[in-house]
């Protein structure tokens, strides 16, 4: 599982026109899920993102999360995440999962968010989105189940 992590002070996602989900601060995240994706992927992200400390403290350095700071989390689907341009120039998306897989352990990585206290906003899934966001700092975060970076 891979996901984009960008501290925001505002995003939103919109579909057909229509905002279908928006936050102020907080953390915008796409979530890509591959083909090998199992529980310990899922388990791993429901951990990292909502603990990941990439949030000012008093002293103006990065030690607080969005659990910390009260923000909520935009999560939008992007299976373009696993698409592998290495070999040319049209990506090769063979290492992403199919929509059903990808749909469930996108929605139980909501659901586990949520329990943990955190306001989670969304996409629709398998949509053409426009995502629109201010980054804050900016601070971007490139996180992977694998840990392949």
């Amino acid at each position: 599982m891979r996901c984009v992590v960008q501290r925001v002070s505002s995003s939103s996602v919109t579909v057909n026109g229509t905002v279908s989900g928006q936050i102020d601060a907080g953390l915008m995240v796409l979530i890509g899920v591959s083909v090998d994706d199992t529980e310990a992927d899922l388990k791993y992200m429901a951990e990292k993102v909502p603990n990941l400390r990439i949030f000012d403290d008093e002293n103006g350095v990065m030690n607080r999360s969005v659990l910390d700071v009260g923000g909520s989390i935009l999560a939008v689907s992007q299976f373009t995440l696993y698409g592998d341009a290495r070999g040319g120039r049209r990506p090769s998306y063979i290492r992403a999962a199919k929509p059903d897989k990808a749909d469930a352990l996108y929605e139980q990585l909501i659901a586990r968010w949520r329990e943990k206290g955190v306001h989670v906003e969304t996409g629709i899934f398998r949509t053409d989105m426009k995502v629109a966001l201010v980054n804050d700092g900016p601070v971007t975060i490139l996180l992977d189940s694998e840990k392949q970076f």
